[in-house]
């Protein structure tokens, strides 16, 4: 997705959603995302959550470029690409990215990449942890996970799946207030 600043700087976002569970796990905000650094983002999602079997992805650049295809390979992940102009085929994170659009890169104008980026993570643990989806019969997806998914390995299923979001007690209206003074 692609946005700007108030200055007219534009800036792009790197989105990633688990298909499982709807789950944000990550937004990546800069004014350039080359293959390198999608690569970057991907190591740490791996390094976080363990490494897919596949990722969908569109036809954009970064995706079709060489050093992810490279990287796909040698980590044993299988790149799945949508046909051009099929975004159906990607509904899930079309759906996602139209309600990230609309409820943040819409409703704020930003001065700062700093400032999207508060915002930005504010609104992902709301998403993940206080919201629910009708297509997860109305739990959220940190839920969802927790009540459906796979603990392999771990005693403690709240354990089993570490997220950003963990904390209970984390109050995120100070964020949003502090994103949008």
């Amino acid at each position: 997705m692609h946005d700007g600043l108030i200055g007219g700087k534009p800036f792009r976002s790197f989105n990633v959603i688990d298909e499982f569970n709807m789950e944000s796990l990550n937004i990546t905000l800069d004014t350039s995302l080359p293959g390198p650094r999608i690569i970057r983002e991907l190591d740490k999602l791996i390094e976080w959550r363990g490494k897919p079997r596949w990722l969908r992805c569109n036809n954009g650049p970064e995706y079709i470029s060489q050093v992810l295809y490279d990287w796909a390979k040698a980590n044993n992940i299988i790149l799945i690409f949508i046909q051009k102009g099929k975004p159906h085929q990607n509904g899930y994170m079309e759906r996602f990215n139209r309600t990230y659009r609309e409820e943040i890169l819409d409703n704020y104008a930003f001065d700062s990449l700093a400032q999207a980026r508060l915002l930005t993570q504010a609104w992902i643990w709301v998403y993940n942890n206080e919201r629910p989806h009708s297509s997860l019969n109305y739990m959220t997806p940190r839920g969802f996970l927790l009540k459906y998914g796979k603990c392999t390995g771990a005693q403690d299923p709240e354990n089993a799946f570490p997220t950003f979001q963990q904390d209970e007690e984390f109050k995120w209206e100070p964020l949003f207030l502090t994103a949008t003074n």
